[in-house]
């Protein structure tokens, strides 16, 4: 861990160390052709002297580009679009007195005939800080090749993923997961899987944001992470092909294909990948049980060894039919069928309180699971004028099912490995079926003085039908297991309204105000009554969550902001299901219906300084009936149960600095770091706890320009130790280092990588509170070495985008039991 600490800070210091020692300028400007503007057009920024590139930006929507942090020199610009003639500026110059040069509006002429085989690329920043949100550029980080989406995530600014792959946003869990602008509708296992199975090939952008505007769904305390996947604005025939080989200690492999047409009034797109990942997973876990008076009665450790084979296919097509110049028609059609077989043994030993070894427990677990997906969408979006009137409206269907068999084969011996009984076998039928169906509208009014009004609305409703069936294998023969088999049905419906309101009252000051409604309606019915307690459940109720963003433009270096906003993060679905799913003969998982929703407010002050060189955040949240996991132990016969309980409140402080500075024109740095404090309050299992512990995480990345097409980069990430909920994990971190090549005319890249170089991330970590005292050791298949290429080809000139898809709220809510 300490190389990663010297590396990163050393780096850091340096490169601001440098930074602070320019003075720094920018320059804005707008690109259109007649009254139109053009979008996505490469603005090179050119030293006056030799013509050499200095800095690449690409125009907006709205034609609008602006290049930042740029040393006092003589300038010129050069402006090319796909489609349109080469425009070269005149030279202009940035000085101490005048650090900002405004461009005269760029006029671009239209090529005489039709460009083919174009490809245009610009390199783009691998963060970019917003006042709103952080927006990380996938493919431009190196070591992101032959990765998954997990490993993508796990590598951004402040998103944290533990060892089952739960995702946690600056210190806080409960974040809301979106791809391309819809919820998973998948609660944290099956999140997991989803993201494992999807390549880093399909990805354009991860934007993260911890405060989300009243137009975003409320749930996620923690916020919403936007996972943002590739597409195109060429018209004609376009796409990329990329296929990549990637070996640990098992291999893995990855390939997509990505296709987009538009011809007229009609934009056809589509993708398709496969992936194939083989890996491992060693747990080492030590507990001790204490009785009521908190003396030791017997210490359990167990050694697990699981691998597994995983295989998925994802495809996508979509169309966009331009009705008229302001009126669009789209749909998109989505899928995946991810399979997984798994293989795994446990050797549990029982000690006494005097470490004497009692008896030994062998198990073997093996299983298959089978996952799938189909969702649909409808769009519509209608402009009323060119000033940004607008309406639009989705609605969508997703539908999933999931199948997981498993069995659980006991053996016992004494402590001489001499069989004492007979072994049992237990054998389990887990289907999930899961139908969602949810409409929304927008509606955009831009208003006097640069004031703008949105309103909107969504209706939602989700059934999963869960029919649990045990079977019990004793002296060969099987019956059925009826306390242990269960069927529920939840059905939720959630009805919600927005407005918001925002104006630019001056040049320093601007306000954005909102207010969203949301009305739950949730039904719990379990038809096997074999759950202790009231499982079957009605429950009904309405809250309002405001939002409040103010900022303050101090100069052109300096801007400030304060925002505030109230969330909800509701139980997953699972959580609410009564089950009882075993791990092995000892430990199982419960699901706890007397869940009740979880709900925070969070306060964030920011300072911008150079337009995002340096971002600051002074942040604070309380969290109440706080949703964590949490572990129960039956000391009589050495069980452990895990639940998702309201065990307390959290009080989060925290502040984050991050930064991205040139060392020189091939040397570009980029550092995040995080300080936090938690502090959790509340009973568990009826004992009163209060744990507190502060948490320090630091992202940092260095990308090399080499000259002739190459490329480089060495990046890594270090947290230090801090609680999760009642779990303290271990300090934990990994450096990475990756080299790139661009071939055939810069149509084709070659990329080798090595992740986790060191193999320095494997979790571990302990619960110590009222009777509980357990360590664990974790150990993955993450060092990997990685090779890809990807083709691009293109014909055509730049279209519009297509649409997105919209729901929110139903993300992270749903584990099939995989």
């Amino acid at each position: 861990m300490k190389k990663i600490i010297t590396v990163l800070t050393a780096l850091s210091l340096f490169s601001f160390t440098s930074q602070a020692q320019n003075n720094l300028g920018k320059v804005d400007g707008s690109i259109t052709s007649g009254a139109k503007p053009i979008e996505a057009a490469t603005v090179n920024l050119l030293r006056a002297k030799d013509s050499s590139i200095v800095k690449i930006a690409v125009s907006n929507k709205d034609g609008n580009f602006e290049i930042e942090k740029i040393a006092n020199a003589k300038y010129l610009v050069a402006v090319q679009s796909v489609g349109y003639k080469k425009y070269y500026s005149e030279t202009f110059e940035l000085t101490a007195a005048k650090s900002e040069v405004i461009l005269k509006t760029i006029v671009l002429a239209v090529l005489d005939k039709q460009l083919t085989d174009v490809v245009v690329t610009s390199k783009k920043p691998l963060v970019e800080i917003k006042l709103d949100r952080t927006i990380v550029n996938v493919e431009a980080s190196v070591t992101n090749v032959g990765s998954t989406a997990l490993e993508v995530l796990e590598k951004s600014p402040g998103i944290s993923v533990d060892k089952d792959g739960n995702i946690s946003l600056k210190g806080k869990s409960g974040v809301v997961v979106l791809v391309d602008g819809k919820p998973s509708y998948l609660g944290a296992a099956d999140l997991a899987n989803m993201l494992r199975s999807m390549s880093s090939s399909q990805l354009d952008q991860i934007e993260i944001m911890t405060n989300p505007p009243a137009k975003f769904d409320a749930s996620g305390n923690a916020g919403v992470i936007n996972i943002k996947t590739k597409k195109t604005k060429l018209k004609g025939l376009n796409g990329s092909v990329t296929a990549g080989y990637s070996q640990g200690v098992y291999p893995k492999t990855n390939q997509s294909v990505n296709m987009n047409y538009r011809d007229g009034k009609w934009n056809l797109f589509g993708n398709y990948s496969y992936n194939y990942r083989r890996g491992f997973q060693e747990l080492i876990l030590e507990r001790k049980f204490i009785n009521s008076s908190k003396q030791l009665v017997s210490i359990f450790n167990q050694n697990s060894l699981m691998t597994d084979e995983r295989s998925g296919h994802s495809a996508k097509f979509g169309a966009d039919f331009f009705a008229t110049k302001n009126t669009t028609y789209g749909f998109v059609v989505n899928g995946f069928s991810n399979r997984t077989a798994r293989t795994g043994n446990s050797d549990t030993r029982i000690f006494d309180a005097s470490n004497n070894l009692k008896s030994i427990t062998v198990a073997d677990v093996p299983s298959a699971q089978n996952f799938k997906n189909l969702s649909t969408n409808f769009n519509f979006r209608h402009q009323f004028d060119s000033l940004g009137k607008e309406i639009t409206v989705d609605i969508d269907y997703a539908g999933y099912d999931g199948k997981n068999n498993g069995q659980l084969i006991n053996s016992y011996f004494d402590k001489n490995r001499n069989p004492v009984y007979p072994g049992d076998t237990l054998n389990s039928n887990l289907p999930t079926i899961i139908n969602i169906y949810s409409a929304k509208g927008d509606y955009t009014l831009p208003l006097k003085k640069g004031a703008k009004f949105e309103a909107g609305f969504k209706l939602s409703y989700v059934e999963t039908d869960n029919n649990a069936k045990y079977d019990s294998v004793i002296n060969n023969q099987e019956k059925p297991d009826y306390k242990r088999s269960n069927h529920f049905i939840y059905k939720e419906n959630i009805n919600a309204a927005y407005i918001s309101y925002s104006k630019q009252l001056n040049k320093k000051w601007a306000v954005q105000l909102g207010l969203r409604l949301e009305n739950t309606h949730a039904k719990g019915n379990q038809l096997a009554k074999v759950y202790i307690g009231n499982p079957t459940f009605d429950t009904n109720y309405t809250q309002l969550f405001p939002t409040a963003y103010i900022s303050y433009t101090l100069n052109d270096k300096n801007q400030f902001s304060l925002n505030y906003g109230r969330r909800i993060n509701r139980p997953d679905y699972e959580s609410l299901n009564p089950f009882v799913e075993y791990l092995d003969k000892y430990t199982f998982e419960q699901g706890n219906p007397g869940l009740k929703p979880q709900f925070s407010d969070n306060i964030e002050l920011s300072h911008l300084f150079m337009g995002g060189t340096i971002s600051t955040t002074l942040n604070y949240t309380k969290v109440n009936n706080i949703i964590q996991q949490v572990i129960e132990q039956y000391t009589a016969t050495n069980e452990t149960f895990v639940k998702q309980a309201n065990i307390a409140t959290l009080d989060q402080f925290g502040i984050a600095i991050s930064g991205q500075a040139p060392i020189t024109k091939w040397w570009n740095f980029n550092l995040y770091t995080n300080l936090l404090n938690n502090r959790f309050r509340g009973l568990v299992n009826k004992a009163v706890v209060d744990l507190s512990s502060p948490m320090f995480m630091l992202n940092g990345s260095n990308s090399f320009k080499l000259g002739k097409g190459w490329n480089a980069e060495i990046s890594g990430f270090y947290r230090t130790g801090g609680l999760e909920g009642v779990m303290y994990i271990q300090p934990l971190g990994q450096i990475s280092a990756g080299i790139s090549k661009s071939v055939l005319k810069n149509k084709g890249s070659i990329r080798l990588n090595v992740r986790d170089i060191f193999w320095l991330q494997q979790p571990s970590g302990y619960a110590k509170y009222d009777d509980i005292d357990l360590t664990f050791r974790n150990r993955n298949d993450n060092r990997v070495a990685n090779i890809s290429f990807t083709y691009r080809f293109s014909k055509g000139k730049i279209g519009n985008t297509q649409r997105k898809r919209s729901s929110v709220d139903e993300a992270s809510r749903v584990k099939s039991g995989n």
